[in-house]
């Protein structure tokens, strides 16, 4: 009886440890996430800096590639309304580990966990306009930025400010990628006001309170007569159930645009998380990497 319970006993445990063999291969093989990781085993670095826009600081974040070179291609990434530089930290963390030297910043009154001077109440497109100029000035000046390879990358009110920007220095921007520009907040500002005589001192937005030179500033002028004036190549994610920018604004701005892709981001909304986040990501590096020689 002892040598059939041994024998048993034994028999379970060559069976355990078969069936344990042979359940690794089978799971790696049906679950992705447990393939070998495609991203560099060695984090970029990334370093705090500080630009100057007149007598305000500008605070930014570069994220450099682990592969020390004499000099990198670039991308200036923008925030959108009431955010700051946290938010797309994932996107230079991105670019860095793909070759490029990218730096997030905050718009001066950006938001409320702006690090950079300034309140909310003194911001408008045009300030923060004239922020990122001070930000890609102080980037060109750098002598390990690539400035043949210079991009911008902006999401939301960020889009609309890089688009503005890179009308005006067109030589400078080799390419320009916008998720979700946020082209319809001129069009909000009159239905909210009427005229530009009725702008309030002070208005609530979105919990956030501005000053009149929000308002003021984004009716002072019509975005789609000012972007034709970049040439260069466009790349435009946007998502086809975006409840707060219409995709309508963004299929106006390639019919402007010379040169532009616009990519409808299925079941995506204002905003990019999981599945659409991974395809516009993907559509990003795409991009850059196209138009870096």
């Amino acid at each position: 009886m002892k040598k059939i319970t041994a024998l048993l006993l034994a028999f379970l445990m060559m069976f355990s440890f078969l069936t344990g063999c042979s359940s690794g291969p089978s799971a790696s093989s049906s679950n992705p996430s447990a393939a070998p990781s495609a991203e560099p085993t060695e984090p970029p670095r990334n370093e705090e800096m500080w630009f100057q826009n007149g007598e305000k600081k500008i605070y930014a974040k570069m994220y450099l590639p682990a592969e020390e070179k004499d000099k990198y291609p670039a991308v200036v990434i923008s925030h959108g309304f009431a955010g700051s530089s946290e938010d797309n930290v994932s996107r230079a963390e991105l670019f860095a580990s793909n070759g490029y030297v990218a730096v997030v910043f905050d718009f001066c009154g950006g938001g409320r966990a702006s690090k950079s001077d300034g309140e909310m109440t003194e911001m408008s497109v045009l300030t923060e306009a004239e922020d990122l100029n001070a930000v890609i000035d102080g980037m060109l000046a750098l002598d390990y930025v690539d400035a043949s390879n210079f991009f911008l990358l902006g999401s939301s009110q960020g889009g609309f400010v890089s688009s503005y920007v890179a009308a005006h220095r067109p030589d400078d921007i080799k390419a320009l990628a916008l998720l979700f520009p946020a082209y319809s907040l001129q069009d909000d500002c009159w239905e909210r006001h009427g005229s530009i005589e009725n702008i309030p001192e002070t208005e609530s937005l979105m919990n956030n309170t501005l000053g009149a030179i929000y308002s003021q500033d984004a009716m002072s002028f019509d975005i789609y007569d000012v972007i034709g004036g970049y040439k260069g190549d466009v790349l435009i994610c946007h998502g086809d159930k975006d409840d707060l920018v219409d995709l309508s604004y963004s299929e106006r701005a390639v019919e402007v645009y010379e040169h532009a892709e616009l990519k409808v981001i299925k079941g995506a909304g204002h905003g990019f998380q999981g599945k659409p986040l991974r395809e516009s990501n993907g559509y990003l590096v795409e991009f850059l990497q196209a138009h870096t020689n």
